[in-house]
């Protein structure tokens, strides 16, 4: 059985590299993370990650993708541990702020604490880890970041079914599961 293309479906051939990558990634729904950890001074960092992805099940693996030029990266370049937090549909505004380059983050309306290993957490997201790093591996503009999971909470934030939907970033912004 062939399946045939949309007839309004017009490809575009003229896209290529980063163009190509971004507009078919945008077709993409990805779940949506917060990365934290604390810097040498003390103070926390974090961002924003839709790159999340279980490696591993033996040992617990996860990875996600960090910028070169990001403000965090000089963090979690020597970070031992990170903060993982998994946000439910309702914090559309915490994952922009996490996003936005030159927010203080962790200022209120934020509320994190500080957990195990030293890392902030972040409070009333769907779940969190926290994660020993085990690698960090050049990828273009990127590190990709290799972690083992050593504690955390896959029950978190709300325990009602509506809050324990994930938020979503598909088309360029953030939005939530359709039923």
């Amino acid at each position: 059985m062939s399946v045939s293309p949309s007839k309004n479906a017009v490809p575009d051939d003229t896209l290529t590299g980063p163009d190509l990558l971004r507009a078919v990634f945008r077709q993409h729904a990805a779940g949506v993370a917060v990365v934290t950890a604390t810097g040498q001074d003390g103070s926390p960092v974090g961002f924003t990650a839709t790159s999340l992805t279980s490696v591993a099940a033996e040992p617990p693996l996860i990875s996600f993708g960090v910028g070169n030029s990001s403000s965090s990266w000089p963090t979690i370049a020597v970070a031992t541990h990170v903060g993982v937090h998994v946000l439910a549909e309702g914090q559309r505004e915490l994952a922009a702020t996490f996003a936005r380059s030159g927010a203080d983050r962790f200022a209120p309306p934020t509320r994190w604490r500080p957990g195990p290993s030293g890392v902030p957490l972040l409070e009333g997201v769907l779940a969190w880890m926290v994660c020993r790093v085990v690698a960090r591996v050049p990828a273009g503009d990127h590190r990709v970041v290799v972690a083992e999971v050593v504690s955390g909470d896959p029950l978190a934030g709300p325990h009602s079914v509506e809050g324990r939907r994930p938020l979503l970033y598909h088309q360029g912004r953030f939005t939530g599961l359709r039923d």
